[in-house]
């Protein structure tokens, strides 16, 4: 696999879906937006926004022009999955930006947006291109629950919070598909394991629990993770839940051991062991901010 490749989602007997590698922070195998074809065609996240053009290529490879894409479905705002947005929009006029309610106006107006992911990432934002702000007609607002047409094929939203409250997981109904956001974390394709995603500022270990029981009660067969690739279901999202609680119970145990933030931020940096799969400055910014989505999650449970 190579970053801009295409390549069709070739388990559980899925048909019509593929993805491409946006090779989001220059890391192949990290970032998947996913096309969904059928009468009207779709896609899965925009992915950065860096690469986008690398999403209409993979459009084109499945003979979807700009103009036939009818739905950009986001499963919610962070920039990494929606960064691309309003450069897609502008390149394919006739579809429409799906989003859950709570995320639509950072996609009219993301300043705040930009400022909090500037924060969160540091010195890894020279990956990203500002997004462009998408017309407040192009939006169509979502809740929980809500299913998007995509004419012979439907896309069904369930609200899954634990990880930002205007996440939603999409599944492809009557498919045994579901596209997991950041819900049931990062999936590792060189190692067949998921990994835990718990960046700041809105991480919580229970919503996000809830969040698995919300994938599991889809009973999905095939996993499709923006992070990255499509996998079957197995029973990667309970071995998740323990991947979860392990981490966030690792980071509690170093901050009592360190009794320093900063300490216990850079010891989790140092000791990554993702150096291999992702490089030495992703795999450590990775855990970097993992880490102090953990931090920030635990003051707030002490408040």
């Amino acid at each position: 696999m190579a970053i801009g490749d295409s390549f069709e989602v070739a388990v559980g007997g899925v048909d019509g879906v593929s993805y491409v590698d946006t090779g989001m922070y220059d890391t192949a195998e990290y970032g998947a937006v996913y096309v969904v074809e059928g009468d009207e065609p779709a896609i899965v996240d925009s992915g950065i926004g860096t690469n986008h053009e690398a999403v209409l290529n993979g459009l084109a490879e499945r003979g979807i022009a700009p103009e036939d894409l009818r739905t950009i479905a986001l499963t919610h705002v962070h920039l990494d999955h929606a960064g691309g947005a309003g450069y897609l929009a502008d390149a394919c006029p006739n579809a429409d930006v799906v989003v859950h309610e709570q995320g639509a106006r950072h996609l009219v107006d993301p300043s705040r947006l930009v400022a909090g992911t500037k924060q969160a990432v540091g010195d890894q934002w020279e990956f990203y291109a500002d997004p462009k702000p998408v017309p407040e007609g192009r939006i169509r607002e979502i809740s929980g629950g809500d299913t998007v047409g995509l004419g012979d094929r439907e896309l069904r939203a369930h609200h899954t919070p634990g990880h930002a409250p205007h996440q939603v997981v999409f599944e492809l109904a009557d498919e045994s598909v579901v596209f997991t956001a950041d819900a049931a974390g990062i999936y590792v394709p060189g190692r067949d394991s998921v990994r835990q995603t718990t960046p700041p500022p809105n991480f919580d270990l229970e919503g996000c629990l809830a969040d698995l029981r919300t994938v599991l009660d889809c009973d999905p067969a095939v996993l499709c993770y923006a992070h990255f690739g499509p996998a079957t279901a197995d029973d990667r999202v309970r071995e998740y839940a323990d991947t979860l609680s392990e981490w966030v119970g690792a980071v509690a145990e170093k901050r009592d051991e360190l009794g320093d933030d900063d300490a216990v931020v850079e010891y989790f940096g140092d000791h990554t062991s993702m150096t291999d799969v992702w490089g030495d400055r992703k795999a450590a910014a990775e855990e970097r901010m993992n880490t102090r989505g953990v931090l920030t999650y635990l003051d707030r449970r002490e408040e």
